[in-house]
């Protein structure tokens, strides 16, 4: 054996650090995971009462972030979701799903039976093959206040053509997490990074995991080469040939002094790259320094990937951390990467302009994105000319543009990129939004507003609030969203719940409680959690559940 550099030792040093660190999470997390699973598991009972799809034409869907918004393969649609939703006090979850027809501007709301439980921060790919297909892996779920977290290591298809969920229970699969990235590369799913939290830790993660779409087999990838720091929430692209994947930026922190936690933005780019095939086949990282103008560091951009081989980023937020306070700068910019040139430059929207104008300038291609490096200078009389131009209203429309904002969902269909939702702050408030813009990619010239942000959907509910107006803001939402939301189907199933559930006799304690209805709440709990769980942990969650009931109950 040959003698083991400094640097090789450096890199087993890290690695026996993050394992011993993800052991110290998991074993601080489980507690509260298994409180969490209870919850889910409830939801999942609700979710069981579906037997047929049942497909409804509906307004836009709710404000939400860290949803994922996907192109379907054969249609001209755009599938939304889950995703997320805190009003000040509460944090709600979704497992709902969209279709938006491009065409007719129209939503249509898909109950489908046995969906994967609510989550955020996951990632969903599309897949043409059989009708299309919609693949979603991992992702978190949060309780109510915000402050428990449960980390999905699952992985679900949506069969498009039939309309059809089905979960895939395959050994080998990564462990949970949320704020990967997944994206296709030939006939595998590749998935990058993401963190794991807990009330108490966390850890951020850099490994890179395959599944295989033909033999339905995951496997974890060693590659050589020196490759990203432990992150989330970066930008992952396929380059054009399918020999590998693109990383750029990306979020992580570490506990500094005082116990305090401090954030990191990263902005280098990596690529891993495949070599050989079948038993042969080896991967490799190198960092890649591209040249352009680069967007500013930012975390939360929005990620798609355009014609051409060209990678989109979309807005984000640049915090500014001190000991006491926490200060986000949001953006609404547009950068493009080609991928063939390794370059960076920001997009340069053109505006509308008059027929006059576009035929005297004919030989300036009308699509096309122009660096700074390579912007037409125009004369004085050109410019005179726009000014007349922009009293008349002509650049009233090149003004028409998303706002600033983190953690929207964005895709690409038919060479228009597809921005929906997302948050910004406002002080101490987060206001989420519920917007539809899409740009021509092609002509580069304005936004178009596909759905406006909802006035309404903005509430906010302070601290100083009563509890009379959050019970008043939680009947609201019932009422609107017809059991979309975490906290609304909770109040609207209420009645239904008791009814079903074994009745908490006056004075009786949760012990007696639990060993009274035991048998149904395990068996309850098995329904939800299928005859593959373990016996251990399916006894575990029944009697979470009963805690769970008992204490609404009390």
């Amino acid at each position: 054996m040959g003698k083991k550099t400094k640097k090789d030792k450096k890199v087993k040093g890290a690695e026996k650090t993050a394992a011993k660190m993800e052991k110290k999470v998991s074993k601080r997390s489980k507690r509260e995971e298994e409180d969490l699973e209870a919850l889910i598991a409830e939801f999942q009972s609700l979710d069981a009462k579906k037997t047929q799809v049942v497909e409804t034409v509906c307004t836009p869907p709710s404000a939400r972030l860290n949803a994922t918004l996907s192109a379907h393969p054969e249609k001209d649609e755009l599938i939304l979701f889950g995703g997320e939703y805190f009003n000040g006090k509460k944090t709600y979850l979704y497992n709902d799903l969209f279709f938006y027809n491009i065409k007719k501007n129209t939503w249509v709301k898909s109950d489908i039976p046995n969906p994967p439980p609510r989550r955020c921060a996951h990632q969903a790919v599309v897949v043409p093959q059989g009708g299309g297909q919609l693949w979603v892996f991992g992702g978190e779920f949060a309780s109510p206040d915000g402050e428990q977290f449960y980390h999905y290591k699952d992985l679900w298809v949506l069969h498009l053509s039939t309309l059809t969920w089905e979960q895939i229970r395959v050994s080998g699969a990564p462990s949970g997490r949320s704020g990967h990235r997944m994206v296709l590369c030939k006939r595998q799913l590749l998935i990058f990074g993401g963190f794991h939290e807990s009330a108490r830790d966390y850890i951020y993660y850099n490994d890179i995991h395959a599944f295989n779409l033909d033999t339905f087999t995951w496997s974890r990838l060693t590659p050589s080469g020196s490759g990203p720091s432990p992150r989330s929430a970066c930008q992952m692209t396929p380059v054009p040939d399918g020999s590998g994947v693109l990383i750029y930026g990306g979020y992580s922190k570490l506990k500094a002094k005082k116990d305090v936690d401090k954030g990191t933005i990263h902005s280098d780019m990596h690529l891993l790259k495949r070599e050989g095939k079948d038993e042969l086949m080896k991967w490799t990282w190198s960092r890649v320094t591209p040249s352009g103008v680069k967007p500013a560091p930012r975390s939360g951009f929005s990620l798609a990937v355009g014609p051409g081989g060209r990678a989109l980023l979309f807005g984000g937020v640049c915090d500014e951390e001190d000991e006491e306070t926490l200060e986000g700068d949001f953006f609404n910019d547009l950068y493009l990467y080609d991928t063939n040139k390794n370059r960076w430059f920001p997009a340069q929207l053109k505006g509308h302009r008059s027929d006059k104008k576009k035929r005297r300038r004919g030989a300036k291609g009308e699509g096309e994105v122009i660096p700074p490096s390579t912007k037409v200078e125009e004369s004085e009389e050109e410019e005179d000319e726009e000014e007349e131009e922009e009293e008349e209203g002509g650049a009233a429309a090149a003004l028409v543009e998303p706002c600033p904002r983190s953690n929207a969902m964005a895709t690409v269909r038919n060479g228009k990129l597809f921005l929906y939702g997302g948050m910004f702050e406002v002080g101490d408030r987060q206001v989420t939004l519920n917007d539809l813009y899409a740009l021509d990619l092609h002509k580069m010239d304005v936004w178009e507003v596909l759905v406006e942000m909802d006035p309404k959907a903005q509430e906010w509910l302070e601290e100083s609030e009563s509890e009379e107006d959050e019970e008043e803001e939680d009947e609201k939402a019932a009422a609107e969203g017809d059991g979309e939301e975490e906290g609304s189907e909770e109040d609207g199933d209420d009645t239904e719940d008791e009814a079903e559930h074994p009745p908490v006799k006056p004075g009786e304690d949760l012990a007696a409680f639990q060993s009274r209805t035991e048998q149904y709440w395990v068996g309850l709990a098995r329904a939800n959690m299928g005859p593959d769980a373990k016996e251990k942990k399916v006894a575990k969650v029944g009697l979470a559940m009963a805690k769970v009931f008992y204490e609404e109950q009390a």
